[in-house]
């Protein structure tokens, strides 16, 4: 944050607590670090002791394709030190993905209805499994957020452009987590699942962890994105960024 000179921190978090959900005790952790805005996905009430977060909390956001009864917010805003707002919505793909999720196209534009006129920035994290679903609400969404981008993958695309609009846009953001493993997970129970195809007891990876993340300039007046930068950093690489 000091290096980039970064005024609001989402993170996707669905994945926080060993690899499935999150926990209150890892929320609080991630506030403690700097992080303003929290997105999830379908992995965000593995945890049942999140619930109460998701009821109370004003900066961490449910998908909004999920059913209108279940626990969370629509969306939420983080008000930065210069004084710029930034919205946050999330929602998820339906390819291959769960079928108890509503038409997320339909369910973004209601959103998008919602949110004051004054926030001219606003952040859209979709969480989907099939890249054309992501990139189809690129282009829907192009000219009407500052930014989609794309999780649930784990792996970091290299599509990172600005929309004729002034969208930024990304495919999948990537993973920060153990990246000598198979999307976090230890390498040999999932080769072992693929060779046999038996069920298999898979444990988090921990070698090579790297932080993935995506930087975003925009006009605070416009909302329109001016820059979009991929971030792909190993823990010794941090720790020389933080050296310098």
């Amino acid at each position: 944050m000091k290096e980039h000179e970064i005024d609001c921190v989402i993170v996707n978090a669905e994945n926080a607590a060993g690899g499935s959900g999150l926990t209150p005790q890892i929320y609080e952790k991630l506030l403690k670090y700097g992080v303003h805005l929290i997105t999830m996905g379908d992995h965000i009430y593995r945890k049942k002791d999140i619930v109460p977060t998701l009821q109370n909390s004003n900066c961490i956001v449910k998908p909004i394709n999920m059913s209108s009864q279940a626990a969370g917010r629509e969306w939420a805003c983080y008000t930065t030190a210069r004084g710029a707002q930034v919205a946050v919505v999330s929602v998820l793909g339906r390819m291959y993905m769960t079928t108890l999720a509503d038409n997320p196209f339909h369910a973004i534009d209601k959103v998008l209805a919602k949110i004051p006129p004054d926030i001219k920035i606003i952040v859209v994290d979709m969480h989907a499994e099939v890249s054309s679903e992501k990139i189809a609400m690129g282009w829907h969404l192009d000219g009407k957020v500052t930014a989609v981008i794309g999780t649930h993958t784990h792996v970091q695309t290299a599509d990172d452009q600005i929309l004729p609009g002034g969208t930024a846009y990304l495919t999948d953001v990537g993973m920060t987590g153990p990246h000598d493993g198979i999307i976090g997970v230890e390498k040999a129970a999932v080769i072992d699942k693929f060779l046999r195809g038996m069920p298999v007891r898979m444990e988090t990876a921990s070698g090579n962890p790297r932080l993935n993340g995506i930087l975003i300039a925009a006009d605070e007046s416009t909302g329109k994105a001016m820059s979009i930068q991929r971030l792909s950093l190993s823990a010794k690489e941090l720790e020389h960024e933080l050296a310098v």
